[in-house]
């Protein structure tokens, strides 16, 4: 059995298509998932980067692609009122759910469902109430350890090296975005690729011009 890291963030699309299409994608397989809740923010912030939804032009695209993505997918999905919007208390709620940090598929589906089914404010006082009383979390969302356990998986995933979500690791290898999926399945079904040279020569690779911040 396979063992698979799935490093999320609720603000995102992509790692909500990937949770709802992943069991399909992985059906054979013998794998166990842990899922790690992550501040997508702060894994920007660490490599210098803005987020699809901060950058205007890049913002219509994405919210259109994500819709179609989920229509061509079977997917329901419906945009937040607002997006982007600050996840910390739902990243938390899930947490909070966990002994150990470790949200099962249960409460991630449920707080993934709450901000991309129905079309409302993903973070609106009422709606989150009615949230925690439905998943019950164990501790309080505001506990230091809650807040705590979500900075160690954040900072587990940079050190992974990770810049995105979604993302799963798996034997350290990591495999980004929701289309990065039929590339994780091969993987887990021993593709002969992965024991080429092909994953690791990229890293070989010269740069060739390196571009500088602008003034």
């Amino acid at each position: 059995m396979k063992h698979i890291d799935f490093y999320l963030d609720f603000i995102s699309p992509y790692a909500y298509l990937a949770f709802e299409k992943l069991p399909e994608v992985l059906t054979g397989i013998s794998y166990r998932v842990t899922h790690k809740p992550v501040l997508f923010a702060g894994l920007l912030r660490h490599h210098g980067q803005l987020g699809p939804a901060e950058i205007a032009p890049k913002r219509d695209w994405t919210y259109r692609q994500v819709l179609w993505l989920a229509h061509s997918q079977g997917i329901e999905l419906q945009m937040p009122a607002s997006h982007p919007f600050n996840p910390l208390a739902l990243l938390r709620l899930a947490v909070a759910c966990d002994a150990r940090n470790e949200p099962n598929r249960y409460v991630c589906e449920t707080i993934f469902r709450h901000v991309w089914k129905g079309g409302g404010e993903a973070v609106d006082p009422a709606r989150l109430q009615a949230l925690t009383g439905l998943l019950a979390p164990a501790r309080p969302v505001d506990d230091p350890a809650v807040k705590d356990g979500l900075k160690a998986h954040t900072a587990a995933a940079l050190a992974l090296g990770l810049f995105g979500v979604p993302s799963f690791v798996v034997d350290g290898k990591v495999f980004w975005g929701s289309d990065a999926l039929p590339m994780l399945r091969a993987y887990l079904q021993g593709d002969p690729w992965f024991q080429g040279d092909s994953w690791d020569s990229v890293s070989r690779i010269g740069v060739g011009v390196a571009r500088t911040a602008p003034r």
